[in-house]
Order: C-alpha cells, then structure tokens, then sequence
C-alpha cells in the first residue's frame, strides 16, 4: 500500500523542507511528491531520519548479558524506537564465551525474524585492558582465543561491531578480523599513540565512547584520543549526557575532527524507557540510579539512561550545536560509519523509509520502521 505523509516539516539528511509530500510503498521511499492512489497522513511535526546507534547494551528494563534471548533484544528495540532509534547494535560487554555465543545466537536468531531495528551486533570486550576496563567485569577480561576469533567470523550476525584494546591484540589480528567483515573500535585501551596508530593502519576504524575508558592527551603522550582526533579517516562514537564528556571537550573533538566523524552514541542500560528509579544489578554489582546519571557502588559510570533523541536535544541545548547537523550525528554518520547510508540515515527516494516525527522541542512523536509505525 501507498502512503504519502505530508508533515509540517521534513528534514531529509541535508535540508530541511516545508510540507514537502513523503510517499512510501513496501517499506521504502518511493517519492517526494504526492502520487495517485496513495493514502494522505497529515502530521504534526517534523519527519526526520531515524536515528542509528551503535552501542545499546539494553533499555525497557532487559540487558543483553543478563538475558541473551531474541525477546530481549526485541524489548530493548522497542524501548528505543519511542526515542526514534530505527537502526541499533545490540551490545554485549564484556562475558564469557558461552554468553557471547548464546548472544550471537539471538541476534542471528532476530536478523532471520527481521526484528525491527536490529542491524547486527557489537561485541564490547572482552578483550581489553584492565586499567580501563570501568565496569566491565576483570574476570572475563582476557586475550582472544580461537574461540572468540571463530564468533567474530560467523556471516549470520549482520554488521559485527568489535572493541578492543590495541595493546592486547595484535596488528595481525586486527587484519584478520577486518578480512572477516568486523568493523573494529579501539577503547577501553591504556595504549599508547603509537601502538593506536598502528592498529588503525592495520584497519580499526572507530574508537568507542571518545574520552572514556582510554589514555588522554598530553602534550607530550597524545595516547589513545590523541591518536582519535589526529586521524581524518576513523569513526569516534561522542557520550553526550552531560556526565561522561565535558561540554568543552566534546565541542574540541566535533570542531577537531572532520565533518561527518563524530557520531552520537548512548551506551544504554536498562533504565531507559523506564520512569522507575529503581537500581539493577551487573555482574553481582549494584548499579544506582539518580536521574539521568548510572553509577556503580564503587563509583564508576555504568553506562547511560540516554536515548538518541536526547543525545540529539544535548548536543543542541548543550553543545550549541545546529539541529540539522545534530541530528546527522544520530543519523547520517552512524549510517556512514556501518556503510549503510544509502539505504539509512537519511530520507532519499529508494531508501527504507525509516524516520520519526519530532516536534519542536526535539522530542519523538511517532517512529517507523520500514514503513510501519512502531511507536
């Protein structure tokens, strides 16, 4: 069936349009204009890309190490796409090889049943390092074995997404695991510049969460986010939550880097989506609540009660940054950096018709997904 949304407001990646017609039919974009025999969906609001996130370790109350099952990553989707997350990685830290298995399993299981969203999977851990592990559990930090590197190479899991501390795994490897189709991040790394350096000549393409969990710049040791905002070609995934990244030091990596190089991540936990304050547990350990803010007991962030919509309204509110470039950082960019942009991340005709209505205060009205509402 056709449809053809005419919404106050549409922005499609690049410019933004007024009451511009959008006509989709089997899940994609068939037009900009009104076309016959299509139904007309007036809408409130402004239709813009969906947003595409790449480390999503839960939401709506699930978390993929506790549950790695298809209906947890269907609950964490669904608690995502009410902040306009249309594309995600489901993310699973650091574990052992039965749960990262039993996770490949479901993310396998949800690419064949086509759950909505979900684009592959992002393995974070467990090969990093110990002095910037955060919360990841020490006990399954470890160097990659035959076991993992068998996982990683799988061709069931869609896009694989893979973190890894340089100094524990080698350029050879990292070459290995590039040639199998994984996209590599470094972080929570200790490195140093020149050992990050050579492993993104070796192919690593993206650093995860800039600024957390990895060695600083110093004038005389740039380390590992030196190594991020010097290089022109790779990927950094920026924490916008106004706790793990000052807004001064976010702004330097967006003004540093190239265009179209910083994308907005939310490192998700299980909270979002949720208005309970209620705590949860990671590995054994408490992890608190206070607002927008997750701390362990021991006093480390675990991560985030951020969602992209969120992440869009601060990097604008806080960052100052203009809306349409903001919203290409949870959008375009993200799209970019999996190599999916000309089918998402933006609204082009014969792309899949996957966007949200926001209204002005840059919140989520309505998701969908290939077309159909899913929230």
């Amino acid at each position: 069936m056709k449809q053809t949304f005419i919404a106050q407001q549409v922005f499609d990646g690049e410019t933004f349009h007024s009451e511009c017609p959008v006509t989709i039919e089997d899940g994609h974009i068939l037009a900009f204009d009104t076309v016959s025999g299509a139904k007309e969906v007036k809408l409130d609001g402004m239709l813009s890309p969906g947003f595409i996130d790449v480390q999503v370790n839960g939401g709506g109350g699930a978390l993929l190490n506790a549950d790695t099952s298809v209906e947890c990553i269907e609950t964490i989707g669904s608690a995502h796409a009410r902040f306009g997350t249309t594309g995600f990685l489901p993310t699973l830290i650091t574990d052992d090889i039965d749960v990262m298995r039993r996770a490949a399993d479901a993310v396998a299981a949800s690419l064949t049943k086509a759950s909505a969203g979900v684009l592959g999977v992002h393995f974070e851990g467990p090969h990093l390092s110990i002095p910037k592990k955060g919360v990841h559990p020490q006990s399954h930090i470890r160097r990659i074995s035959d076991a993992e590197l068998e996982l990683f190479s799988r061709d069931d899991l869609g896009i694989k997404l893979v973190t890894l501390a340089p100094e524990n795994v080698s350029v050879e490897v990292i070459k290995a695991l590039v040639a199998a189709d994984v996209k590599v991040c470094l972080g929570h790394s200790n490195a140093d510049y020149e050992t990050v350096v050579a492993a993104l000549e070796a192919g690593a393409t993206g650093f995860t969460h800039l600024f957390n969990a990895m060695s600083a710049f110093g004038s005389r040791e740039p380390g590992m986010v030196g190594a991020a905002l010097e290089s022109r070609d790779a990927w950094c995934g920026l924490i916008v939550d106004g706790h793990h990244v000052h807004s001064a030091a976010a702004k330097v990596a967006i003004y540093g880097k190239p265009q179209g190089k910083v994308m907005l991540v939310t490192d998700a936990m299980p909270p979002v989506g949720l208005n309970s304050e209620a705590s949860f547990e990671l590995f054994g350990t408490e992890v608190i609540r206070q607002g927008d803010r997750l701390n362990a007991l021991t006093g480390e962030l675990a991560g985030c009660v951020l969602d992209m919509a969120g992440a869009v309204r601060n990097t604008v509110n806080m960052l100052g940054i203009d809306l349409d470039e903001a919203i290409r950082m949870g959008s375009l960019y993200p799209a970019q950096f999996l190599n999916l942009e000309k089918r998402q991340g933006q609204l082009s005709v014969g792309s899949r018709a996957d966007f949200s209505l926001l209204n002005h205060h840059i919140k989520v009205e309505q998701t969908y997904i290939g077309g159909k509402r899913v929230f």
